[in-house]
């Protein structure tokens, strides 16, 4: 590959996992700077570090966020970093979500290292990776598309205000943690309501909740 040293961050709150992550790229990458976050907010701390960064390896379920809200943020606040998400789930309407939200690759933690390391030469070299079983034609519903359309035109910051009203938290709370006014929260709030069409924080988090990893434990369900 290029002469170039690249660039990658392994966001997994799982340190073995991070273990055996690290071990694949630099079989494959010879000379790469590899950083490893253990939560989300070390993972998006080392990207606003600035630098280029090749590729994020990012597990959906660590701490910090909640169902694809992680994918969601970094693909808004950092559209041209490709992010590959690594997940305990071969669920593939998890997979289809996440090619939906933006990755440019999904990788089972149960594959095989050769595997993992062909994915990941696939992406970095402008490519996407899928299990190849994985029919990716299934479209969702039409109301989880249309909720994913609404839900891919927040930014960043309206992203994580929605991820903090899931998480329950109050205005001053969720102004205290972004360090902006409430008025600046509500602000928000009245946004992130409009976008998702809805009329109250509790619709936009119960909206929130539908694409979330709670329907992992109900694959294919048929009802809505």
């Amino acid at each position: 590959m290029n002469e170039t040293a690249y660039r990658l961050i392994i966001a997994d709150d799982h340190p073995l996992f991070r273990g055996a992550l690290r071990e694949a790229v630099s079989g494959l990458l010879a000379g790469a700077e590899i950083a490893e976050a253990g939560t989300f907010e070390e993972a998006a701390a080392l990207l606003d570090r600035g630098g280029e960064i090749d590729l994020v390896l990012l597990d959906l379920a660590m701490p910090g966020v909640r169902g694809f809200s992680g994918l969601m943020y970094l693909r808004a606040q950092y559209p041209s970093v490709p992010v590959v998400v690594v997940s305990a789930s071969d669920d593939p309407a998890v997979i289809r979500r996440c090619m939906d939200f933006g990755a440019s690759g999904f990788i089972p933690k149960t594959l095989d290292v050769e595997s993992m390391r062909a994915a990941i030469s696939r992406v970095l070299e402008g490519g996407v990776w899928t299990p190849p079983d994985v029919d990716l034609e299934s479209r969702a519903d039409a109301e989880s598309a249309d909720l994913m359309a609404r839900l891919a035109t927040l930014t960043p910051q309206q992203v994580r205000v929605l991820m903090m009203l899931s998480e329950g938290l109050l205005n001053k709370q969720i102004a205290y943690s972004l360090n902006v006014s409430e008025a600046t929260v509500k602000a928000h709030v009245s946004a992130i309501l409009q976008k998702l069409g809805v009329e109250s924080r509790t619709q936009a988090v119960i909206a929130a909740a539908k694409i979330e990893l709670g329907q992992w434990s109900q694959p294919a369900a048929s009802g809505s």
